[in-house]
């Protein structure tokens, strides 16, 4: 067998999470798509997530582009979906080679390959832009895949794992492949649905959560891109592309300050007309006290900080390696620099009960972020905290494990008196904040009309949401006004994305 043709495609799974602000391209796949095509592969990359296609529409994509690999990836919560391309892909082609990756198959290959090998022929444990093309490399010339490093496969009834393959270090020199996007159907709603790319300045994280997957998946490593490169690519995108608003996929961005603020002086000096969207630590934003002008200067209109609890015990659990205190210090940086400040607090912990999520959404208050979400703990099968939880786990369907779904029992909670907690949370959030809309600048008023829009028409808390808006006795009168219009505003249904995506 010859492979010359590579389908990048994403598994149709969705939740109401991601979906709700915007649409929200792959970039491991721009730049996989990159390295294979430099390598001498043609590649279709297919996002069928966000084009919302179902398995018709899938089936007649990979028909029309005959590839012989099929390569997909999978998050916890979309594995099941990805296993779901893989027998189609077979079921079209028996021969084609089938390819999974991302951090799920990295860590549980074991599990899903007993469970899937007659669908599954290859599970990429890390960074695939070396790895995949090494592979198929091997495969074209009739070698034997266990010589390349980074590998998982089925044979002889058995798990064969390679070692660990190295990572990319020369992060400036991978070729990426942004001509392939499909542009369109990438856009941000809040800001008025602008175009919207998603961009990697940096890989790894040097945190050590105890309930995260990503210290895992990089080995608590960190690698960066330069400022100038970074910077470049930005602007090329918004020049080339149209590209608004950029959303940076890294865990850490900040984590080198020099660094950091040579990109935030970039885009200064360049006057670069796109704005930032990025998440980073509390004590990062804490050490940048002096230059948070910089960061709204340079366009950075959003962050996330990950506060996640409202106790120092918890915290502690979870090994954040922060303070209580230092979250409200972090976020009152934020909003004083007039940048949008969000935020989760995680819940459904064994020892949480009615009272004890009441004074997390008021501690929610007290630290006074735009926006703070309420998320169902999710306990990832290979993480460190999963041990600890095991006992309390739900249930092992893994496409509930989407931070909304509960997957774990309170000793002192049914499920569904949890399930009502958690939308109760988001709900008694954000009616406090639209009482209180007009102490905000007037960008940030706007900018919250168009996060109440996502929430009532586009979103997962939209029955909350509704609710609470027929419970808002004590809104403004100013406030209700809004809230009628933007309810009217449409159908209240999440939409799918009418694009059709052309074939290669």
């Amino acid at each position: 067998m010859t492979i010359k043709r590579v389908a990048l495609i994403t598994p149709p799974y969705h939740s109401g999470v991601v979906e709700s602000a915007g649409t929200w391209l792959n970039v491991g796949f721009v730049y996989i798509a990159g390295s294979l095509r430099a390598a001498g592969y043609e590649v279709d990359y297919y996002d069928a997530m966000s084009l919302w296609h179902k398995w018709p529409e899938i089936q007649a994509r990979i028909e029309a582009f005959k590839p012989d690999v099929v390569a997909t990836t999978s998050f916890t919560a979309s594995v099941v979906k990805a296993l779901e391309l893989c027998d189609l892909a077979k079921q079209i082609n028996p021969d084609v080679v089938t390819v999974l990756g991302n951090v799920h198959a990295a860590f549980c290959f074991d599990e899903v390959l007993k469970g899937s090998h007659e669908v599954l022929d290859y599970i990429v444990r890390g960074e695939g832009e070396v790895t995949l093309v090494e592979l198929l490399n091997c495969l074209n010339e009739g070698g034997d895949p266990a010589t390349v490093d980074g590998l998982a496969f089925w044979r002889n009834d058995a798990v064969v794992v390679t070692p660990k393959a190295a990572y990319i270090h020369d992060l400036d020199g991978l070729p990426t492949a942004w001509d392939l996007v499909e542009w369109p159907i990438y856009t941000y709603r809040a800001k008025n649905n602008a175009r919207l790319a998603i961009i990697s300045t940096s890989r790894g994280c040097k945190s050590q959560c105890s309930f995260c997957s990503q210290q895992l998946f990089w080995a608590q490593s960190w690698r960066a891109r330069s400022a100038e490169h970074v910077v470049d690519e930005i602007e090329m995108l918004s020049r080339i592309y149209g590209v608004q608003v950029a959303m940076l996929s890294d865990e850490l961005p900040t984590y080198d300050r020099q660094r950091w603020e040579k990109i935030l002086d970039l885009m200064i000096e360049r006057q670069v007309p796109v704005k930032l969207l990025m998440e980073t630590r509390v004590d990062d934003i804490i050490r940048d006290a002096d230059i948070m002008w910089k960061y709204r200067k340079a366009g950075v209109d959003h962050i996330y900080v990950g506060v996640e609890a409202g106790s120092q015990e918890t915290l502690d659990l979870f090994k954040k390696d922060t303070e209580v205190a230092q979250s409200k210090q972090a976020i009152d940086l934020i909003n004083n620099a007039d940048i949008v400040s969000e935020t989760s607090f995680v819940l459904g912990m064994p020892d949480d009960t009615p009272e004890s999520i009441a004074k997390t959404i008021e501690l929610a208050k007290h630290y006074n972020p735009d926006m703070a979400f309420f998320l169902a703990i999710a306990p990832w099968p290979y993480a460190e905290l999963y041990p600890q939880l095991e006992e309390f786990v739900f249930t092992k369907d893994y496409s509930k494990y989407n931070l909304v779904e509960p997957v774990i029992k309170p000793r002192n909670m049914t499920m569904e008196e949890l399930e009502r907690e958690l939308g109760k949370a988001s709900q008694k959030f954000f009616m406090h904040k639209f009482q209180n809309l007009y102490q905000l600048s007037p960008w940030k008023q706007e900018f919250m009309i168009s996060v109440l829009d996502i929430l009532i028409n586009h979103s997962y808390l939209a029955g909350q949401m509704k609710a609470a808006m027929r419970e808002g006795k004590q809104m403004p009168e100013e406030v209700k006004a809004l809230m009628r219009a933007v309810k009217g505003h449409a159908g209240g249904q999440m939409d799918h994305h009418p694009a059709v995506a052309p074939i290669p």
